[in-house]
This record gives structure tokens, C-alpha cells and sequence, in this order.
């Protein structure tokens, strides 16, 4: 039986206009990240290169497990991947790989007005057999 991995990149476009009577709670450190920029954060050898570090894990690839984890990846000024926080998971270790090889990720950094800026940004992984 087969395995692919696909993956899909969507950016949550986290825009937060805060209205004079609002507020917004961020978690420590959150606030330092963009949600958006003019030029995005992308993986630094290309996503398919991102793609086939990712391994279908043995245990979910076994237990016919399939399914999407959708990861919030925060990008420094240098590229390197700070943090990542599961949103939503899968179960027999397929969110730990994803968060696995996010971590080991180096990315481009993303940019406003040529100079480089910390981003948020979601990323979904595909998990399905065939």
C-alpha cells in the first residue's frame, strides 16, 4: 500500500484591528509576530524538500490513520523556526512528526520594507494512505 503526504499552506491572516473600546489578549511573546507581511515566510529549500522529511508515521500508517495537522509556525527575523504549537492534531504520532521537522526547518524569513520581521504563520499537513 502506498503512503502520500501532501501538504497544504494556508496563512491565517491573523489581522486584529483593535477598535479603541476592544481588546486582545496575547500569550507572552505573541505579540512580537506578524500575521501577515509583504513578503511570507517559506521554507528555505522549498516545500517539496519540506515534504519529504515529514515520515508517515508506522503506527497511524498501520491503524489506517488519516487526517490533517494544521501547525502554527513562528519565523524569526533569521529565518529559524522559534515555535511551534499544534492546533489541531492527529493522533499515532502524526503531529509530532509534523512539529518534528518544522523545529529542524530553516525558513526564508519574511520582510515589510526589505527588512526582515518575526511571523505567524499556519501550515496544514495531510496525512493520507493509498
Amino acid at each position: 500500500m502506498k503512503t502520500f503526504l501532501t501538504l497544504i499552506i494556508f496563512l491565517f491572516t491573523l489581522n486584529l484591528t483593535v477598535a479603541e473600546n476592544s481588546s486582545v489578549t496575547f500569550k507572552p511573546g505573541e505579540e512580537d509576530y506578524l500575521a501577515i507581511a509583504e513578503v511570507m515566510p517559506e521554507p528555505a529549500n522549498g516545500l517539496p524538500a519540506l515534504m519529504k522529511k515529514i515520515n508517515y508515521p508506522t503506527i497511524a500508517r498501520k491503524a489506517g490513520i488519516e487526517g490533517r495537522v494544521i501547525a502554527m509556525v513562528y519565523v524569526g527575523e533569521n529565518g529559524d523556526v522559534e515555535n511551534v504549537k499544534i492546533i489541531k492534531g492527529l493522533e499515532a504520532g502524526c503531529s509530532e512528526e509534523v512539529e518534528r521537522v518544522l523545529r529542524e526547518s530553516k525558513f526564508k524569513p519574511g520582510s515589510n520594507q526589505g527588512k526582515a520581521v518575526k511571523v505567524k504563520m499556519a501550515m496544514a499537513f495531510q496525512f493520507k494512505l493509498q
